[in-house]
């Protein structure tokens, strides 16, 4: 199962190395930071500095859709709920600790870069706890990481989508998550 994860997980990789490619050439750059983030290296990074600190975590957003949908999902970054209760200046140094750049803090979030350049989010909200404390373990590359159930994720992405305050095209992704995790999976040989 480790070998499977740490697979997924470099699908999902690829996937949003490609939408970031793209998203650049369109803009008349280049995204060399794209190409030299490592998801994979990021997730066990904070895992490692979450569990050294006894904080309660859980991967979330759109390398977990991924993983419970069973198909590489493009996502611009590696999202985790943390404990609200968590010492924020704890995990911020911890995050620090492992060569990651605070690059935001906002009012329920602390965003980052990952040495690879991978962006990393931590989410400190309430309503997540419950979530939190029944996530579930998977291995990868060796490394114990926490996951929020897919039960759980469909009523996060539930939520997200119905928030009048979020942007349309993150409502609409969400809502597209809903039902990738549902089962609506795309068939490679259906077409447009």
């Amino acid at each position: 199962m480790d070998g499977t994860r740490t697979a997924q997980l470099e699908q999902i990789a690829a996937a949003s190395i490609r939408d970031l490619v793209l998203i650049a050439a369109r803009r008349g750059g280049s995204d060399d930071m794209a190409q030299t983030a490592d998801k994979v290296a990021a997730l066990i990074d904070v895992a490692r500095a979450l569990d050294g600190l006894g904080v309660g975590y859980a991967l979330i957003g759109g390398i977990a859709v991924g993983i419970h949908a069973g198909v590489p999902r493009a996502t611009l970054d590696t999202d985790l709920a943390v404990m609200s209760t968590a010492s924020r200046a704890a995990v911020i140094d911890a995050m620090r600790g492992t060569g990651m750049t605070l690059v935001g803090e906002f009012a329920h979030s602390a965003n980052f870069h990952h040495r690879s350049g991978e962006p990393v989010q931590l989410a400190f909200d309430q309503s997540f706890d419950p979530m939190i404390k029944r996530a579930e373990d998977m291995n990868v590359a060796g490394q114990k990481i926490r996951i929020v159930r897919k039960d759980d994720l469909v009523e996060m992405k539930r939520r997200a989508a119905a928030d009048p305050q979020r942007r349309k095209s993150k409502s609409l992704r969400d809502q597209a998550d809903v039902e990738l995790l549902l089962g609506d999976v795309p068939d490679p040989d259906e077409g447009w």
